[in-house]
């Protein structure tokens, strides 16, 4: 008597029926991967709409706006506030809308505060509470983190979601470091501005020059348009059954809030100096300190002979893009090793980078050699910062699916996704109110608690959950 071979889940319609990634014989290998690769295209993209205003800011008053620097701060953080209660909403999205319905739309919304961004920056004329707004809808780009993570993890087997969501959130935060890398180039590229005219970037020290920052915004929206239609036409849906109170009995489980701290010391901090790096970068060693620059535009003046103040465009994409690359590159060694161990090494690290960039964070102003050397320790501290950071995105998200029931898994990824995603404004209102120095002492003070938390409950000979 022949066996009937086994034959993939059915694909017809939206909804996929008798889908089971655990079962080799019937899973279909190549629709998760298209699957993967197409939202992981969106979610990229989400990132630069994400993390467009961290790009813009900082040279809002050089483009002839008049902010202070607390405004300046909040205006950085407010994308974070607003992904963190976004992600919120777009964690109990997947088992509702379904994968295909959830990133078209998604794709389509960024369009909102990109396009305006590309109108308002080309004069200075936009009230601040105009930008505010702007800034709080980008945070639509950082909410999607927390519904395509998961419905992602539908479509693969546990052995393998340490790797596929390591790819996705890894590539997904290129995102970050593509928008900071490419706004300097796109912004000097005239032939690109066929909506608008040039604006006059003032820096100190610099001549005078002609600029098209809405380059920097409207070249995503296409893309944006390409990732719906992509999204609408190629996906399918997991049918997951878990309505909204289900999915909340996540919040009864001590893990969940174990990696919620967790996921706060690697993501929290990547997210939030990728938004701040480069106001912080200017405040400290740049045109915002006024140790070093009096005065703002065409009047201001160098205080100190012989230093060259780092142009923050040129150095701001590095953080992101080792933070990114070190989630990608150790995503399939935790699948390997297990993510416990590597948010230890990760925890660590960070406690070591932390307390070697604290001493940075008052710059010496002596000479421009003193600037010079504490800048290159600043910056070589902030991005050892990131390289952690990074490193512990990759782990923490080996853990979970580990660590949890399928079903609560992905209602945990959203949950500490969406906490974390609080990180740019938990960082902009922390360096607004208090001293950098102090700010980052309570950064280290919870990456050592976060050590300790990992090793006892994750990692020890005998730990509870070992993962």
């Amino acid at each position: 008597m022949s066996s009937v071979p086994a034959t993939p889940a059915k694909q017809s319609g939206e909804w996929l029926k008798s889908w089971d990634p655990e079962n080799e014989a019937t899973w279909d290998k190549g629709l998760a991967w298209r699957t993967l690769w197409i939202t992981t295209f969106c979610l990229t993209l989400a990132f630069i709409a994400w993390f467009l205003p961290s790009a813009i800011i900082p040279k809002l008053n050089a483009l002839g706006y008049n902010f202070t620097k607390g405004q300046l701060y909040w205006m950085a953080a407010m994308p974070g506030l607003a992904a963190g209660l976004l992600r919120l909403v777009w964690m109990v999205l997947p088992p509702i809308m379904g994968t295909r319905k959830m990133v078209t739309l998604t794709s389509l919304l960024l369009i909102a505060s990109t396009l305006g961004w590309g109108v308002r920056v080309q004069q200075p004329t936009a009230p601040y509470w105009e930008l505010m707004v702007l800034a709080f809808l980008a945070g639509v780009g950082g909410g999607a983190f927390s519904g395509f993570m998961p419905s992602t993890s539908y479509f693969f087997p546990r052995r393998m979601q340490g790797t596929a969501l390591g790819l996705q959130a890894g590539l997904g935060n290129f995102g970050v470091s593509i928008v900071q890398l490419t706004t300097p180039y796109l912004i000097a590229l005239g032939g690109l501005a066929i909506f608008g005219g040039s604006q006059q970037l003032q820096m100190p020290g610099v001549p005078v020059k002609s600029v098209f920052y809405q380059n920097a915004a409207f070249v995503w929206i296409p893309l944006m348009l390409v990732g719906a239609i992509l999204a609408w036409t190629m996906l399918k849906s997991v049918p997951i059954k878990a309505n909204i109170r289900q999915q909340f009995d996540i919040f009864s489980n001590v893990d969940t809030w174990y990696m919620t701290l967790l996921y706060i010391m690697t993501f929290g901090t990547f997210s939030g100096l990728s938004a701040q790096f480069g106001l912080l970068m200017a405040n400290l060693y740049g045109i915002g300190n006024p140790e070093i620059v009096v005065g703002a535009g065409a009047d201001a003046q160098m205080l100190i002979a012989g230093y060259s103040v780092p142009d923050v465009a040129k150095f701001v994409f590095l953080g992101p893009l080792i933070g990114a690359g070190a989630r990608v590159v150790f995503s399939p060694l935790t699948d390997k090793m297990g993510g416990g161990i590597w948010t230890l090494i990760s925890g660590i690290g960070l406690v070591a980078s932390i307390a070697y960039t604290i001493p940075t964070l008052t710059p010496d102003t002596t000479s421009a050699a003193t600037l010079d050397a504490g800048f290159a320790k600043f910056l070589g501290g902030m991005l050892a910062i990131f390289l952690f950071s990074g490193i512990g995105n990759a782990s923490t998200f080996k853990q979970m699916p580990m660590i949890f029931e399928k079903r609560q898994a992905g209602g945990v990824i959203g949950w500490t996704a969406a906490i974390a995603a609080f990180g740019p404004f938990f960082f902009g209102i922390g360096l607004s109110v208090m001293a950098p120095g102090t700010f980052y002492m309570i950064g280290l003070v919870f990456a050592v608690m976060c050590v300790v938390i990992t090793w006892v409950r994750y990692v020890r000979p005998g730990a509870p959950k070992r993962s």
